[in-house]
């Protein structure tokens, strides 16, 4: 159950429908409610030779998202001795930063909350991935231009995936400390024809995370995590914008950088939750370029959640949460929403 203090933010908070200053008035005051976060799978494990046969699979309703209804495959995959093959959690970053929310979208800042089709191969605390470089699978192209009513980005049509993303994840726990370290390598190509010329270029995205996750005590959890990267996109949660921009036939990479905090303390039959996060991505040469509506373009996306989750008996949990949004474009203007959320959950 949902309800948006200010304009309607859809399924999940999409920051990108908050109204900013001199946007048109809309109408304040929306309620939704909505069963598309609802999961059905299963998990299997068999003896084989001297490991074991892993696998999984996952669906939900949140295809088309923040507009939910359609069947979405979540996990397909399968994994043996070390070898893991399929979708699931992109292998960048954890989810270890990652404070518990009620809405389905995460907190801008931390690595992406998403899965990918990959190839893994880990041994010990380290993971390999090669990952699905398709830019639909996260929206996650090279920009020709930008709209002036969300801020967000168009894509070049004739955006490529030439190469895999290479990904590189060490994870480990000491004490009561959990944490990672990643690092992510991809290409940015397009090729064809491009108003009126043809194009042909590519260029080189990177990007690195940090994460960590402490039991401070029995009640009390804290999380935190660091993303930077140039032509990152959409491997930081929630940037504001491309991996990249067209400008007379080049590529031109954009940084961007992230941060989240959080923390998580027991209480009565549930648990208080609070986590703050922020993206940011730099468009000041894309700004200079001239690049169509850049000024519009969303620049940083902020979000504040507190909520407390309780479970009065084992597999039925209950959760209210307060969630305050905001973004910023290339022009100084600002917005911000407030949602209020509530949930009841049934595991079986």
């Amino acid at each position: 159950m949902i309800y948006d203090v200010d304009n309607e933010l859809g399924d999940l908070a999409a920051r990108p429908r908050i109204r900013i200053d001199g946007q048109p008035d809309g109408s304040d005051g929306h309620t939704t409610m909505h069963a598309y976060q609802s999961r059905l799978g299963f998990k299997t494990a068999t003896p084989a030779g001297d490991s074991q046969l892993v696998t999984r699979v996952e669906v939900d309703w949140f295809d088309n998202a923040p507009e939910g209804g359609d069947l979405r495959l979540r996990h397909a995959y399968g994994s043996w001795n070390g070898v893991l093959a399929g979708k699931t959690w992109t292998n960048f970053g954890s989810r270890l930063g990652k404070t518990p929310t009620i809405d389905l979208a995460p907190q801008p800042g931390q690595s992406k909350i998403g899965r990918k089709a990959q190839l893994r191969y880990s041994w010990g605390q380290w993971h390999l991935a090669l990952e699905n470089p398709d830019p639909e699978d996260y929206r996650d192209g090279v920009a020709e231009a930008f709209k002036a009513g969300g801020g967000i980005y168009q894509v070049a049509e004739d955006a490529k995936t030439g190469l895999p993303d290479l990904t590189l994840r060490y994870q480990r726990r000491a004490a009561g400390l959990d944490y990672s370290a990643s690092a992510m390598l991809r290409q940015l190509e397009v090729e064809g024809e491009q108003g009126g010329s043809y194009v042909d270029d590519s260029a080189t995205g990177w990007g690195l995370n940090l994460a960590a996750r402490y039991r401070a005590s029995e009640r009390l959890t804290l999380r935190g995590a660091l993303t930077y990267g140039d032509g990152i996109g959409e491997y930081l949660q929630n940037n504001p914008s491309a991996p990249g921009y067209l400008s007379e036939g080049d590529i031109d990479t954009l940084t961007a950088w992230g941060a989240n905090v959080g923390m998580s303390l027991k209480t009565g039959p549930g648990t208080v939750n609070l986590g703050y996060g922020i993206s940011k991505a730099d468009l000041d040469d894309a700004r200079e370029s001239g690049i169509v509506n850049v000024e519009s373009a969303n620049e940083q996306f902020e979000a504040l959640h507190l909520n407390y989750i309780w479970s009065p008996i084992e597999r039925v949990s209950y959760g209210l949460e307060a969630g305050y949004h905001s973004r910023e474009v290339v022009d100084g203007r600002d917005g911000d929403a407030l949602r209020l959320q509530g949930m009841v959950k049934y595991r079986f």
